[in-house]
């Protein structure tokens, strides 16, 4: 099967360890020599609509994919510092003003 870089770019990136989206593929990581897709990067979410930065980029490893479907790319991460809790709504607020 082949597949471009673009139809790879559509596909959530999904966490098989505990179901959560952690996003879609912004980047690849290519090794010169081989010219191997090495690493996948997904980029940070924004923080405040981007007005406060960005979460830091997530890599994952080739390795660590386990499928890659139509719709979505499963992967198998251990610990994912990108998965947090959904906060309720209104804690932005209570956190700003103590």
């Amino acid at each position: 099967m082949l597949i471009r870089g673009e139809d790879l770019r559509c596909k959530d990136v999904i966490n098989l360890k505990d179901g959560v989206k952690i996003g879609t593929i912004d980047d690849f990581e290519l090794d010169s020599c081989t010219a191997q897709i090495q690493a996948i990067v997904i980029g940070g979410r924004k923080k405040f609509f981007g007005l406060l930065g960005q979460e830091e980029d997530i890599v994952i490893c080739w390795k660590d994919i386990n499928v890659i479907g139509e719709d979505a790319i499963l992967v198998c991460l251990e610990q994912c510092n990108c998965c947090h809790p959904k906060r309720n709504r209104g804690q932005f607020f209570r956190n700003l003003f103590g």
